[in-house]
């Protein structure tokens, strides 16, 4: 019983792996709270409070009519979903175990499944708070079209995967600058309320404005979506190539850090968080 049998193919190989992302990410749902049901409750508000905000800070300010010509809520939906994926994301990634962890003590576990479940247990609770949502307005509220669904979702995964990528980074800097990785972290996702561009089109800024928000892929996803999601906006000052790209780049930086931390593992560092 206390034998461990190792699989002999790459195809058991592959599926021992799956088992073991399943249960872990079934492990990272239920972390956020006992019920899985409950964190999804509990993403759904914090999306709808975040919505509720911004429709009436909007509406005082008198800019519902500047957006631009479609449905308002899509609008604020469209922006504000994909710095929440974006964010939680690179929270869930940077702040997966690490190769001091406890769980680590398993043999079958590693870091590469902590981080792949992290990362999958954000997208399942926010594609399914997103799904949850946009019924909820269909059924209740006004039917609603998306001009192009396939290339709209599509942002919501490159959201979600540049998201990880930059989670990858400060998770392989994290054992050695704890820290400074959490404080910076924090500083991302704070600057990001403002610097993804969600409250305003890229079109519509002046271009000593826009070199401030160009260099953030998430301002360049936010943007491209809103083209995905209206018919009569086109963005011409964004580019999604962009955000994928440097995805990429951080991700391999990231996982060529999360090796060269991991060869270097030290229990103490447990200690020092």
């Amino acid at each position: 019983m206390f034998l461990q049998t190792k699989p002999k193919t790459r195809v058991s190989s592959a599926l021992n792996m799956a088992e073991l992302v399943y249960h872990a990410i079934v492990r990272s749902v239920r972390k956020r709270h006992g019920n899985a049901i409950m964190s999804i409750l509990i993403n759904l508000m914090q999306v709808g409070i975040m919505v509720a905000a911004f429709y009436v800070l909007f509406t005082l300010l008198g800019l519902r009519h500047a957006a631009l010509r479609g449905d308002f809520l899509l609008y604020i939906l469209s922006g504000i979903f994909l710095y929440m994926t974006h964010v939680k994301t690179l929270g869930a990634v940077a702040g997966s175990e690490g190769p001091s962890s406890a769980m680590m003590q398993h043999a079958p576990m590693n870091t590469i499944i902590a981080i792949i479940s992290s990362a999958l247990s954000v997208l399942y609770i926010q594609v399914l708070s997103l799904a949850v949502i946009l019924f909820g307005y269909h059924v209740g509220v006004t039917p609603f079209d998306v001009f192009d669904p396939i290339g709209a979702m599509g942002m919501v995964l490159l959201a979600w995967f540049s998201g990880a990528a930059l989670g990858m980074v400060f998770l392989a800097v994290k054992p050695w600058f704890p820290t400074f990785v959490t404080i910076a972290t924090t500083v991302y996702q704070r600057a990001n309320m403002i610097a993804s561009g969600k409250m305003f089109l890229a079109n519509t800024l002046p271009p000593s404005k826009l070199v401030l928000f160009s260099w953030n892929p998430l301002f360049h996803i936010i943007d491209q979506s809103r083209g995905f999601v209206f018919i009569n906006y086109f963005p011409r000052n964004s580019n999604w190539h962009y955000a994928l790209y440097l995805a990429i780049a951080f991700l391999m930086i990231g996982l060529m850090g999360e090796f060269y931390t991991r060869r270097h593992a030290s229990k103490s560092w447990s200690a020092r968080r």
